[in-house]
This record gives C-alpha cells, structure tokens and sequence, in this order.
C-alpha cells in the first residue's frame, strides 16, 4: 500500500472515530433528562413560569447538557434562552404558553424582519449558536394570540395610513426563533396561535422541520404575521411531513431589503431547500419569497396538498436587488377555489429607495410540474417595469379546473407551456 493510500484511510478512520466520539457525546447529554417541575414550574395555566423554567435550562447546561421535559399541562412562560447542548422535549399534553404581558418578554437586540432591532420582543423560544439541538415532541407551543391580534387591528384600523402600519408597531412575541445554529431538528412540535410568526430561523444550516404543525383558528378571519415558518438567510433546510393552516405566509424566504441589500453580510442567500409531503390547508401561500429577500435559490416543493391557498408568491420590490432562480414545484395536488396558482408580481407595502435609484433584479429558471385539481386561477407575471428581467418560466403536465383559466403574463422570456390542460380543454399562452 502506498504512503498516500495509507495517509488516506488513517485520515478516514481518524474522522470516523471523533463522529463517533461526537455522536457519543450528544447522546450522552442528550439522556440527562430533567422535568421542569423540579424546578418548581406550576402547570395551572396563569403562573408564570419564566424564572423555573430557564433555572432547568441553566442547570442542564452546568451539568454539559440534557433535554428539558415540559410535562403534560399548561405552563405560562415568558422569553426562554436555550443553551449548547440543551434539548427541549414536550410529553403528550403538554403546552407552553406564551404570556401576553410584555413585561415578561424585555427588549433586546434581535433579527426580525431583515434587519435587527435593538431594543425589540424576544421570542418564547431563542436559541442562538445551539448546533445539534433537538425540539421534540407531541405537546404545543401556544402563543395566546388572539388578545394580541385583536389589539395589533384597532392600532392599524386607528392609523392615518393603515396599508403601511408597521408590523413591528405591537410588542408581540415570535414563539421560536433559531439563531446561528448547524445540525436542528425541530419535530412532532404543534405551534398554535402565534403573536407574530411562528418558527423563525436565521442563519442556520442543515435544519429539519418534520411532522410539525402551524395553526391559527379557524374563525379568526386575518391573525396578522402569522407566518408558519421564515426560513431567513438558511442554507440546506429541509421542510417534511408538516400541516400549516394559518392567515399568512406558510413559508417564507427571507433576507435584507432596501437598495443595498446586497451589501448586506449579516443575510446570506437563501439556497437549498426542500419542502416535501406537507399539507398547507390555509394561509396567503405555500412559499413567498420575500417580503424581505435578495438571493434566493435552489428550492424545491414537492407531493404536498394544497388548499385554498396561492402556491407561489415572489414578491418583486422596486427597492430591493433581487435574485430568484432555480424554484421549481412539481406533483402539487390543488383543492382550492379562489387562490392563483403562481404570482410574479411588484409589491409595494413599505417600499423605500432612501435617494437611490431602482436597482435591478433578476427571476429565472422557475417552473410548475404536475399540478393537478381545483384552483382560482393560474395566476399573474409581470416585473417592476425597466428594473426586473423575468425569464425561463416552465408550466408542464397540468390538468386543473380553473373559475379563471388565463395566465396574465406580461414582460416574460421564455415562457413556456407543455401539456397544459385547463378546465378540459388543451391550453397555450
């Protein structure tokens, strides 16, 4: 055997042994399991728990780790910090509540909507640098929204413009959010009833949200920001056997905004992910890319069901870079009846050039695969005149039943239709 060969299997089993040794490790930590109610958390649905519950957390980090164990019952808490090596796990029954007194959750700098705010609502659940952390189980993370959605449309209806009260106008709490973390699981978990949105994750890698689910009453007609999952400045996230009902994006790409967005470090693109055999019953739609993204790319939405909800929102704004290529959906059963199919469109809510002149952007590479059942329409393409360029856009294998089965394209290259079937009859743009 040679010296390189010989270099090169010592190298390998050198490598095989420390992920041994790591794998070790975590599930060593991972075994130390510790109730909350050890620490005196009290599951009667109004004690505020904050203080039990993060002393579980910091003494399972002292110890070099373990998973957290919220019991079956009603626990209040406020902002939670999760640690290295610390796992959240939630028996059968189990809800954490987020409170509703702000008081409970004290400002600090954070990343929400593209940017990070200083002094602004943590979440229930923050994590930040926790690779390999694991949130599991079959219990519920309740954000006991409806008082605060309730109080966020009297501020916006009482506005002097109300299409462009901010989002960020209430304190109200996200009910996780994911920062800087590699190896995440996020499984089992119900998340109902969000304040703002539902999982946040930014800047992680190789994450997987399986089997989990996103809900918002059914009788409430609008929760505001009740996005189920913002993938924000991700790469390799994986989004599997989940069930979204809520009032706003199902899933969101998210970056920066504004004309130097670009120039932005803290939000690299958006790339590789992969949502697959997921059911989104309600929501404003299956994916939007923005309200805040710049690069997004290489994403791929596949087998799921899709109610009345629009498949495919990429939001152009006129000041803001942006890069949308390589977004492909494919085998996408349809039972809707009045949400598009696709729309590439300008967006303008809170649009903002600070004295710079439109910037361009660029979609491509887009395309719609095996789509069958019930919809409103196919939908609308069109870019922010002399700043977006919109091309390579691929309908194939369609048989839908449409109220209206027109594509209204405009300033499209490429655009192509293969084996479209719309409402019985053969259909070309």
């Amino acid at each position: 055997m040679s010296a390189d060969a010989t270099r090169r299997r010592f190298t390998q089993a050198l490598l095989a042994s420390s992920l041994a040794i790591a794998v070790g490790k975590v599930a060593a930590q991972g075994a130390v399991r510790k109730p909350i109610t050890e620490s005196g958390a009290v599951a009667d649905g109004k004690t505020v728990n904050t203080a039990a519950i993060q002393a579980t957390i910091d003494q399972l980090a002292a110890q070099g780790g373990g998973t957290v164990v919220v019991p079956a019952g009603r626990f209040v808490s406020g902002a939670l910090f999760l640690k290295p090596r610390v796992h959240l796990h939630f028996e059968p029954g189990a809800v954490l509540e987020c409170s509703t007194d702000m008081r409970n959750f004290p400002g600090r700098r954070t990343r929400i909507e593209g940017h990070f705010e200083d002094n602004f609502t943590p979440a229930l659940i923050n994590a930040k640098g926790c690779d390999g952390l694991r949130i599991t189980g079959e219990g519920t993370l309740d954000g006991a929204g409806r008082p605060v959605w309730d109080r966020f449309w009297q501020l916006r209806n009482a506005a002097k413009d109300p299409h462009n009260f901010p989002n960020l106008g209430l304190p109200r709490a996200r009910l996780a959010l994911l920062e800087e973390s590699r190896d995440v699981l996020v499984e089992g978990v119900t998340f109902k009833d969000a304040q703002f949105w539902n999982l946040h994750i930014y800047n992680c890698q190789d994450v997987t949200v399986r089997k989990a689910r996103f809900l918002v009453p059914d009788d409430y007609p609008q929760a505001p920001s009740t996005d189920g999952i913002d993938l924000d400045s991700c790469q390799r996230v994986t989004v599997e056997g989940c069930y979204f009902s809520v009032t706003d994006d199902c899933i969101a790409a998210k970056g920066s905004k504004g004309p130097l967005a670009l120039e932005d470090r803290s939000s690299p693109p958006v790339e590789h992910i992969r949502v697959r055999n997921c059911v989104f019953k309600r929501g404003h739609s299956v994916l939007t890319l923005g309200s805040e993204a710049t690069i997004v790319r290489d994403v791929l939405i596949e087998d799921c069901e899709v109610g009345d909800v629009r498949v495919a929102h990429l939001k152009l704004r006129s000041d803001t870079p942006q890069h949308y290529e390589g977004i492909h959906y494919r085998n996408i059963k349809l039972a809707g009846k009045s949400a598009s199919i696709v729309d590439i469109i300008p967006w303008s809510q809170y649009t903002n050039l600070l004295g710079s002149k439109p910037p361009q952007s660029t979609v491509r590479n887009i395309s719609f695969t095996g789509f069958s059942g019930t919809a409103g329409t196919l939908g609308n393409i069109a870019p922010n005149p002399g700043q977006t360029t919109i091309s390579d856009i691929l309908l194939k294998d369609f048989d839908v039943r449409l109220g209206d089965g027109e594509l209204h394209a405009t300033g499209v290259g490429n655009l192509r239709l293969e084996n479209v079937t719309v409402n019985g009859k053969p259909y070309t743009a």
